[in-house]
């Protein structure tokens, strides 16, 4: 089976403070500890995964400056076969669309049974996975908590619904998945890894290779723009209660009541 893994470099909120810059355009970038997408890690551990079990071969690719290829060898470190960078210029400032126009390129350019994203990245949006499955004409779920491979054109798919529920679906490929974290254990990458591939060649392709026109991608084309960012104002601080479980309790209903959310 071949999977391709859509990944992205974003600033780690574990190990930075995020702060919006001095204008309100951007959060302050200088400085910033960067790493994967949490929810495309999960994608890349299924990926792999998968292939352990049936075959194939999984490759990573990324939409970005030069810095991301750290990213896709990370995650080739972790298991995957091949990277891909699809980097220029005229990529820059693509909203949602912008980036799964360029995606769409790449996936035409190869012969891939399953695609795979994470369920959204530091924008929050979680589009792109659904917007590239439009553009290929391809069926598509979202937060994608189980896989199981049925046969060559064939998967059994668990998605996270309304309630905590887990609804079950077949799908035909080849399509795209967008993944939930949970649905595995992403496993550790050790430093013998990365040193592993650290010299292998990453393939660059722009929008010339990809066949994109520029007129379609990057800020000009964006129908979404960040008009600003701002840190929302603290509200008042949490009240502590006090005593034995039963007084807590009593405490808690008596509050509750008052506040208006018991009758």
């Amino acid at each position: 089976m071949e999977i391709l893994v859509c990944v992205k470099r974003v600033p780690d909120t574990s190990e930075n403070e995020i702060a919006v810059n001095s204008d309100g355009t951007d959060i302050d970038r200088d400085d910033l500890v960067y790493s994967v997408n949490e929810w495309d890690n999960y994608a890349v551990e299924e990926a792999i995964q998968i292939v352990d079990r049936v075959g194939g071969k999984v490759t990573v690719v990324a939409v970005g400056d030069d810095e991301s290829e750290e990213v896709l060898r990370r995650e080739m470190a972790m298991g995957a076969h091949e990277g891909l960078l699809l980097s220029d210029d005229a990529f820059a400032g693509s909203d949602g669309k912008g980036i799964a126009t360029i995606l769409k390129a790449a996936v035409e350019k190869g012969k891939y049974d399953l695609v795979l994203t994470g369920a959204q990245a530091d924008a929050g949006a979680g589009q792109v996975g659904g917007m590239l499955a439009a553009m290929l004409d391809q069926p598509y779920a979202s937060l994608v908590n189980k896989i199981e491979v049925i046969d060559d054109k064939t998967l059994k798919v668990g998605r996270e619904i309304e309630g905590g529920n887990q609804e079950m679906n077949e799908i035909q490929m080849p399509c795209v998945l967008s993944i939930q974290t949970g649905i595995n254990e992403p496993r550790y990458v050790g430093i013998r890894g990365i040193r592993k591939v650290a010299s292998v060649e990453i393939p660059v392709l722009g929008a010339s290779d990809l066949g994109v026109s520029s007129d379609a991608v990057g800020a000009a084309a964006a129908k979404v723009k960040v008009q600003d960012y701002f840190v929302p104002q603290l509200g008042a601080g949490a009240e502590m209660l006090e005593g034995s479980t039963e007084e807590i309790i009593d405490k808690l209903i008596e509050l509750l009541k008052a506040k208006g959310g018991l009758k």
